[in-house]
């Protein structure tokens, strides 16, 4: 893996995010944890419900790189990156898969009004119980929220964001550096 990611972090500066957030949970500090392709563990495998009910399977997207963001409608940093999260989608298109996983709203209507309020087009799990988090032992907890993984092609973790991401441009180049991987690879 290049250096890049590291570069973005420096020019843009890694957030120090830190505090008790509403429900219990408490954010992280944005900093960015990186896994060569020797120390990535098997694919996740989650599959589960949308927030319109349909089924959804991360393994459907094994090929190209799929990036998890893990939101609440009343987490503050969920809806501070809210637009880092949607211009880093719009500006990796089709070279890589966003999915959310959206804790803790009592209604999946809650959650869907956060989509409406940012323009997130990518589909979310709907996971009031926190049940989704199970699937990403040693990166995420239960109160990782927001987070930020990326899977590589494979469906195995590559990076990792707990907190608030540190920029858009942080998530972009990461996505890049992980696809380029994977093409070389």
């Amino acid at each position: 893996m290049t250096s890049r990611p590291l570069a973005v972090l420096l020019a843009t500066g890694v957030l120090a995010l830190s505090g008790t957030e509403e429900k219990g949970f408490v954010s992280g500090d944005g900093q960015l944890t990186l896994r060569t392709a020797e120390e990535r563990e098997e694919p996740i495998e989650l599959t589960g419900e949308g927030l319109e009910g349909e089924s959804l399977d991360l393994a459907d997207y094994r090929g190209t790189p799929v990036v998890i963001n893990v939101w609440g409608a009343w987490c503050t940093y969920c809806r501070d990156e809210a637009p880092d999260v949607v211009g880093a989608a719009a500006e990796l298109g089709d070279d890589a898969q966003f999915v959310g996983i959206n804790l803790r709203d009592s209604s999946a209507a809650t959650a869907m009004g956060y989509e409406r309020t940012f323009g997130v087009e990518f589909p979310s799990f709907y996971s009031p119980d926190g049940k989704a988090m199970l699937a990403f032992p040693g990166t995420l907890t239960p109160n990782s929220i927001p987070a930020t993984v990326v899977l590589d092609a494979e469906g195995r973790v590559a990076a990792s964001i707990i907190g608030r991401l540190p920029s858009r441009a942080t998530l972009v180049e990461v996505v890049r550096d992980v696809a380029e991987e994977s093409a070389d690879g």
